[in-house]
């Protein structure tokens, strides 16, 4: 028998002291407190627990009572006799404290809540709806979420991911709305992980994704109770990691990523305008930079007579060619916008606004680019923050220099190559079954009234087909 079977028959055996001192050995913070009355040992981690519950269950029960009133003490609802000794080392480690006697081994729950707030979220502000944010505790989103959510139908499943940071991890849908097809293979698939530690949400659906090695995510994170309470009303699927401040939902289309809880708290006709704006600031951020080095390079057929001549002066002095002069202005771009990220806020901002400024008025004055390039850098980059997810917009700004390469080849040849690559790439991403494109492909005109534009809730009866819902009607009367 070698060490890992050894170790894995301990630890299903019986809890034993001598155990749990050799598994916590070397832990500065591991705490034994040994009671004269009724040879009461009792372990913690102190790092963990709190200080109330700590005196409340344990200090002043074992530190007063005498060795009669013992077992009345530990038939007490919050003492847990632990059966073997990986349910009490997980105890230890999740803030309970383990109690010995008599070769019998109970567990009471010490754990505070811990971290900070509800907050509202930074990265995805509103102007209208609820304010509140997901945090790292998990249970306390969990809590934030039932209190949406009042019905005994709202189900749940509780994994754990990592070998040895056994990272908490829970499922959340709706029973009867669900597909549980969508339930078990997604329960399956993070139950099959082998990895020592998965530290945050975004990292776990990494490795999850049925397409690792695409540029685009396929599960949407989001640190809104309200968005995710929205998808959960859909069909979908809400996984909530603990330590971590966003959620993941899954299945997910390539149109979630373009929608935003705003959407739904103002008219139907606004949030369709801004659904529509977002549409043509991702054509804005992928193509306008790329469009821009293909005219200039092959088809000065295109320019308008007026503009060229302006065109051309402001050219006149650039040393490079509008490819290497496109790249230099992007990553100039990027570099800012990533120094901007990471400094401190008020820093960052005034980094952004002033860098941006001084430098592009000085590389133009100096000859390094054009004015007119100035301006559809800057405006594919603002483009860019019309989309409310992060991580999308990052991939898009990573294929935009992929069409401005194509395009500096091969002219507006290479940028409809390039979409071209792109829109088959999309065409073959599936999550949990489902097309990545949909309701394009298949096509479902009924969908679209949530995609492309944010129909009137009247219109709305519908769950997307994206979830595959055995219940697909949502509104079942109206006014």
């Amino acid at each position: 028998m070698n060490r890992a079977e050894q170790a894995s028959d301990d630890l299903s055996a019986p809890p034993t002291i001598s155990n749990i001192v050799e598994q916590f050995e070397n832990c500065a913070d591991f705490i034994r407190r040994d009671y004269a009355a009724g040879g009461i040992s009792v372990f913690y981690l102190v790092s963990v627990v709190g200080q109330e519950p700590l005196f409340r269950d344990i200090v002043h029960p074992f530190g007063t009572s005498s060795e009669e009133d013992l077992p009345a003490i530990l038939d007490y609802a919050p003492y847990r006799l632990a059966d073997d000794t990986k349910k009490c080392i997980e105890g230890i480690l999740a803030g309970h404290a383990a109690i010995f006697r008599e070769d019998k081994a109970w567990l009471v729950d010490l754990g505070e809540p811990q971290g900070r707030s509800v907050e509202q979220s930074e990265t995805e502000t509103v102007i209208a709806g609820p304010h509140d944010g997901f945090v790292e505790s998990l249970y306390q989103n969990v809590s934030v979420m039932r209190a949406r959510v009042r019905s005994p139908r709202l189900k749940t499943v509780m994994l754990s991911v990592g070998e040895i940071s056994n990272t908490q991890v829970m499922l959340m849908y709706v029973d009867g709305i669900v597909n549980q097809d969508n339930v078990d293979t997604l329960t399956n698939r993070i139950r099959s992980i082998e990895i020592d530690a998965v530290g945050e949400g975004n990292m776990l659906v990494q490795l999850i994704d049925e397409n690792p090695n695409s540029v685009f995510p396929q599960f949407i994170t989001t640190e809104r109770p309200d968005a995710a309470v929205s998808k959960l009303m859909g069909g979908k699927i809400v996984g909530i990691v603990d330590g971590s401040p966003s959620v993941f939902v899954c299945p997910t289309s390539f149109s979630d990523f373009f929608s935003s809880p705003d959407d739904y708290y103002q008219r139907w006709m606004l949030g369709s305008a801004l659904r529509l704006l977002r549409i043509i600031g991702f054509a804005i951020t992928i193509g306008f930079t790329a469009f821009y080095v293909s005219v200039t390079t092959f088809h000065y057929e295109m320019i308008p007579h007026t503009m060229l001549l302006n065109l051309t002066e402001s050219r006149s002095k650039v040393p490079f060619p509008p490819l290497y002069e496109a790249l230099l202005m992007e990553t100039t771009i990027e570099l800012l916008r990533e120094a901007g990220a990471r400094l401190p806020t008020k820093i960052g901002q005034t980094i952004g606004i002033v860098g941006g400024i001084v430098i592009g008025q000085a590389a133009v004055q100096a000859g390094f680019t054009s004015n007119i390039l100035i301006i559809a850098v800057a405006t594919s980059a603002i483009a860019s923050f019309v989309i409310p997810s992060y991580i999308m917009s990052a991939s898009l700004r990573l294929i935009r220099f992929g069409l401005i390469l194509l395009a500096g080849l091969l002219g507006n040849l290479g940028i409809f190559f390039g979409i071209t690559l792109i829109i088959i790439h999309l065409a073959g991403i599936t999550n949990l079954g489902a097309s990545y494109l949909t309701p394009l492909a298949p096509m479902s005109f009924r969908d679209m009234l949530d995609t492309i534009v944010r129909g009137p809730f009247w219109a709305l009866t519908r769950r997307p087909t994206i979830s595959r819902s055995p219940n697909r009607v949502r509104v079942k009367r109206r006014i």
